[in-house]
């Protein structure tokens, strides 16, 4: 059980830095414009497609938003 848990808690770990990596490179593109040079792919143009997809999927999309807000919020 405590093998479990340490392997939640590294995961968690990791989802949050990537979230934090994902903020990130977002703010740096607003800031920077679509050519930020430290960054080598279109952040909000990807965030962008992936809320489009998740929308054009009806309620499948809405379970998975509401999943991953779930997974955010949960500390």
């Amino acid at each position: 059980m405590e093998l479990l848990q340490k392997a939640t808690n590294l995961l968690r770990e990791c989802t949050d830095a990537l979230l934090a990596l994902l903020g990130f490179g977002v703010i740096a593109q607003i800031l920077f414009g679509a050519t930020v040079p430290f960054v080598q792919l279109d952040v909000v143009g990807s965030v962008v497609d992936v809320t489009n997809q998740l929308g054009s999927e009806g309620l499948v999309g809405l379970v998975a938003v509401w999943v991953l807000a779930h997974v955010i919020q949960k500390k």
